[in-house]
């Protein structure tokens, strides 16, 4: 979980250079929603509680690596979305655990991100003068302008939406193998 944040602080920092994408995408984006599947894996096995502890301790030290790797606004934006993103993931997660297999992860990883986006883009980026520059996109047809981050923000949230998506296939191949937590409902019940 710290290897997870700590890799996409910085690299929320560095554009993607590839086909154009720099005005809408960092590679932040591509590392970040693993951290959703770790969480996911770790309350299917071991159940809320342990996996709050793994989020506490992935904050803490993430955080402290991260004022060392990014910069410390960075880190704050990062350490708080994190935090409240990662945690209604747990609760997301809990409450739908014994719905069809998908639901739960697939719930959970799109709330917080939804969550962690809004989190750490305005926190990260809102007021940074080089972040903050009018991007026009065009839209069905039309155009939006916008500030850089926004964009950005909203970008990462489709590439978040991507790999909760893709993220289902290792959930579940881990998921048959995976001994569920003690508490939840019969193994075939449960997410």
């Amino acid at each position: 979980m710290m290897a997870v944040v700590a890799a996409s602080n910085v690299l929320v920092q560095y554009p993607v250079e590839l086909f154009g994408l720099q005005e809408i995408l960092t590679w932040g984006a591509f590392s970040y929603p693993a951290a959703f599947l770790v969480n996911d894996l770790t309350n299917r096995r071991f159940g809320p509680a342990v996996t709050r502890r793994v989020v506490y301790v992935g904050f803490a030290l993430a955080v402290v690596l991260s004022v060392w790797l990014a910069t410390p606004r960075i880190a704050l934006a990062s350490g708080t979305a994190f935090l409240v993103g990662q945690l209604l993931d747990i609760g997301v997660f809990n409450r739908l655990r014994r719905m069809a297999w998908w639901r739960a992860p697939l719930a959970g990883s799109l709330l917080g991100s939804v969550i962690d986006t809004t989190i750490f883009f305005s926190m990260a980026f809102a007021g940074d003068e080089a972040m903050s520059g009018a991007v026009t996109y065009g839209l069905f047809g039309s155009s939006v302008t916008v500030p850089l981050w926004v964009g950005l923000a909203f970008f990462d949230f489709l590439v978040k939406v991507s790999c909760a998506l893709l993220a289902l296939l290792p959930y579940g191949a881990v998921m048959g193998r995976m001994r569920p937590w003690q508490d939840a409902a019969p193994r075939d019940a449960v997410a």
